[in-house]
């Protein structure tokens, strides 16, 4: 048996499964393709996380709508994180190529050109489905780690929710929940420290500051009302397809804190919602989120050990993970530690930092006897790929440097027509885009404070009137009791002796 012939029953053995499963292409040997040797994802251990990452400019967006392209035609509904725009175009099919169809050929698949169903998604004023959360729905705990706050500004969120829930003062936006820590140490100071104890200003001052940070990075566009329902992600259209959810994010690419608050918020309500499954032999819903360094560089302590515990968590939901960078170390060990599936597109050596990350990212797979890892990782072509996966019994597939096969949709951007078009026949934009502004905390505080102040007013006028009152009767009663003058002098005794002796002497 020659090599090559041991190469491909090495891959096939490595890469065979009972059920259902996604081909990536085929596997090379010496920088050919082998024709056959179809490299296979198994659909059970998607939910198992994965990476995807790579030098700009050598395939990973592509690679991405080759996964979401085939997991949507098994019934499997895609959440997609669109930061550079260009993935729009899975709603069209691809208008083929010369070279598409000769990459087929060494693959040994045919490849057939389609759309697919895709739902478009927006956290800003972008045109598309609107995505938000009210301040309630997060919690105290995770709005607190978005924050980045101390312990003792974690208790005062605390307290604040508790207050909130206490007095039936819904929690919407952020106007909500600024209002309610104004109050706490204004006019409603006396009524906190009575049952909740006493709140420093010092302490809500430097909450209030975070919460403007995060509003001038668009999160008052992102809490609020129609609460988005992460079930609407898992749909699927008439063909039996899953709905491909794209979220454009190409306006939030400097507004890391809003991107991470989204994510964190996201992942923490479909753990919440989404029942456990244990092992099954499909996931419910992938989600990829691009340019993941964005989540991980700017996230606290705090946060990433939020993330960290979700990721590891969510897999019994069925929910599987899928991080698209450049480099492997933009993602924490912990976290990529637990991800099954490892997609690397070539690396690029130009500096000696760059050469010990290939060193590095080469630790991370397999030891194989037909590849040189840290070699094959900067030697590899546009649309080439190292794969590395888990079989269906959850153990690592051998390592495989894989001609990857071409997306079947369109590899460029919808036109504003065609754009406009998908948003106008998405039953989810008529369900979330009305604005919705009901009676909240602002508006039930403004009441109380408007209320108590009148109630004050009238007592002061009250206590006025009162003392006003009471002068009035003082000085009538002083009048009264002083005696007249002349009064006075008549009825003197000295003047009645006076008068009785004039009298005497008158009558002698």
């Amino acid at each position: 048996m020659t090599t090559k012939e041991e190469f491909k029953t090495h891959i096939e053995k490595g890469y065979s499964t009972k059920g259902d499963a996604i081909i990536m292409g085929a596997a090379m040997l010496d920088g050919e393709a082998v024709t056959g040797a179809h490299v296979r994802i198994p659909l059970k251990t998607l939910n198992r996380h994965g990476l995807i990452a790579g030098a700009t400019g050598t395939g990973k967006t592509k690679t991405l709508q080759v996964l979401a392209e085939n997991l949507s035609n098994k019934g499997i509904p895609v959440l997609l994180m669109d930061l550079k725009g260009d993935l729009s175009g899975l709603a069209q099919p691809s208008p083929g190529h010369p070279k598409i169809d000769e990459r087929h050929e060494k693959i040994g698949l045919p490849f057939t050109a389609s759309s697919f169903p895709v739902e478009i998604l927006s956290l800003s004023d972008q045109d598309g489905v609107k995505l938000r959360a009210t301040v309630s729905e997060f919690g105290p705990v995770l709005l607190s780690r978005i924050l980045d706050l101390s312990v003792t500004q974690e208790g005062i969120v605390a307290v604040i929710f508790k207050y909130c829930d206490d007095n039936k003062l819904p929690l919407l936006d952020l106007k909500d929940f600024k209002k309610v820590l104004q109050y706490a140490t204004g006019e409603g100071k006396k009524e906190f420290a009575k049952d909740y104890g006493r709140i420093s200003t010092s302490s809500t001052g430097t909450i209030l500051r975070k919460v403007i940070e995060l509003e001038q990075q668009g999160a008052d566009l992102f809490f609020g009302e129609k609460s988005f329902e992460v079930d609407d992600l898992t749909r699927i259209d008439e063909n039996g397809r899953g709905y491909i959810n794209i979220i454009r994010l190409t306006d939030i690419q400097d507004k890391p804190k809003l991107f991470s608050t989204f994510m964190l918020s996201l992942l923490a309500e479909v753990y919440d919602r989404f029942p456990e499954q244990g092992d099954s032999d499909r996931p419910e819903l992938i989600l990829f989120i691009d340019e993941a360094h964005l989540i991980f560089k700017e996230a606290s302590k705090a946060l990433l050990e939020q993330i960290e515990s979700i990721v590891k968590l969510i897999r019994s939901k069925g929910i599987g993970l899928y991080f698209v960078t450049q480099n492997p170390t933009d993602v924490p060990n912990e976290v990529l530690a637990q991800l099954g599936l490892k997609v690397q597109h070539a690396l690029r050596a130009f500096t000696a930092r760059d050469r010990k990350a290939i060193k590095l990212t080469a630790e991370n797979y397999p030891d194989s006897e037909y590849y040189d890892t840290k070699e094959v990782l900067t030697s590899l072509g546009i649309g080439e790929a190292l794969i590395s996966a888990l079989d269906e019994k959850g153990r690592p597939t051998p390592l495989a440097a894989t001609l990857l096969r071409a997306p079947m949709s369109r590899m460029d951007i919808l036109t504003s027509s065609e754009l406009a078009e998908v948003i106008d026949n998405s039953k989810l934009v008529k369900k979330y885009n009305e604005t919705i502004d009901r009676e909240s905390a602002y508006e039930l505080l403004n009441e109380k404070i408007e209320l108590a102040e009148k109630e004050a007013e009238k007592e002061a006028e009250q206590e006025a009137s009162e003392k006003k009152r009471q002068s009035r009767s003082g000085t009538s009663r002083r009048r009264s009791t002083r005696q007249d003058p002349i009064v006075k002098v008549l009825t003197s005794a000295t003047f009645i002796r006076g008068v009785l002796g004039v009298l005497k002497k008158v009558i002698r």
